[in-house]
């Protein structure tokens, strides 16, 4: 039986800021044209980090039993490893995907908003079927453009929309910039585990793009949103904070271009994370004030 803290390394925290970091730049939109409400954001976070969670849990289980997760570098997986059982962890991510059914339902009777309803809907079926079904898209390639979509554009506009009513122009630049950074959490996690996933038969983008494209891949997702945080300038000047991340950006950037792979691409991966928390903070910060 897993122990509580296997079951909270399952979950994989380290990537919780993917879910944080669009609430974080959605409710800035709002608030840059006075329209921000703490009920709806706080609301968005936790569907948003449920779903995160949930969409890990699945990941686990559906990766587990197909045994691409038995030779794996980095963190533990609960399936593959034979810590829990994988019918526990499929009802540990149906559990999360059910707190985040219950908080969606509360935001939509806040908001009055009811149609968000079907959008969740497809949130959790695209969950699901990342890793899980009998064709999952994320051995496809099409992993990117999912988290892309759901984890950027659906995220941040949701958000603001939720709060504000309405959609704005540095809300769509963020929902963009959250996006591929959120892309380049799942491709320097994929490019570290391009050797396993050419033999189980993975294909994601990185296996797809091959090592050399994948790491250029990375280093523009992890930049380009840095320049579109700065056009947001021209509706709210603060937003040029976000140029802080340059330090950091170069500092991510260093080993990817260097070549470095399996455990060393591990720090990294929590470093784009960390990285993804920052520019929502700040872009947030940028926006409100």
């Amino acid at each position: 039986m897993a122990t509580a803290a296997e079951w909270i390394s399952g979950a994989r925290p380290r990537t919780l800021p993917a879910a944080a970091a669009p609430v974080m730049v959605g409710t800035g939109a709002a608030a840059q044209i006075d329209a921000s409400a703490w009920l709806p954001a706080l609301l968005a976070l936790g569907v948003a980090l449920a779903l995160q969670v949930g969409v890990n849990y699945a990941n686990d289980y559906s990766d587990g039993v197909r045994g691409t997760d038995l030779d794996r570098v980095g963190p533990m997986r609960l399936t593959a490893s034979g810590a829990a059982a994988p019918g526990a962890v499929r009802r540990a991510a149906f559990a999360a995907f059910g707190v985040a059914a219950v908080l969606g339902l509360a935001l939509c009777a806040v908001t009055g908003h009811w149609w968000l309803l079907a959008v969740g809907a497809v949130c959790v079926v695209a969950a699901w079927y990342y890793t899980g079904g009998r064709t999952p898209y994320g051995y496809r390639g099409l992993g990117e453009v999912a988290v892309f979509v759901f984890f950027g554009l659906v995220a941040v506009l949701g958000t603001t929309y939720t709060q504000a009513g309405t959609i704005t122009w540095p809300a769509v630049l963020g929902a963009v910039g959250v996006g591929l950074i959120a892309c380049a959490l799942l491709m320097v996690n994929n490019l570290r585990d391009i050797p396993t996933d050419v033999l189980s038969g993975k294909r994601t983008l990185a296996v797809r793009l091959g090592d050399h494209r994948a790491r250029r891949a990375y280093i523009a997702m992890i930049w380009v949103p840095v320049l579109l945080a700065a056009v947001c300038a021209f509706w709210a000047p603060w937003s040029l904070v976000v140029l802080l991340l340059i330090g950091p950006a170069t500092l991510l950037s260093i080993p990817v271009l260097a070549g470095a792979r399996g455990k060393l691409l591990v720090p990294v991966l929590a470093g784009t994370g960390l990285y993804e928390l920052g520019y929502g903070l700040l872009l947030w910060f940028g926006l409100t004030a």
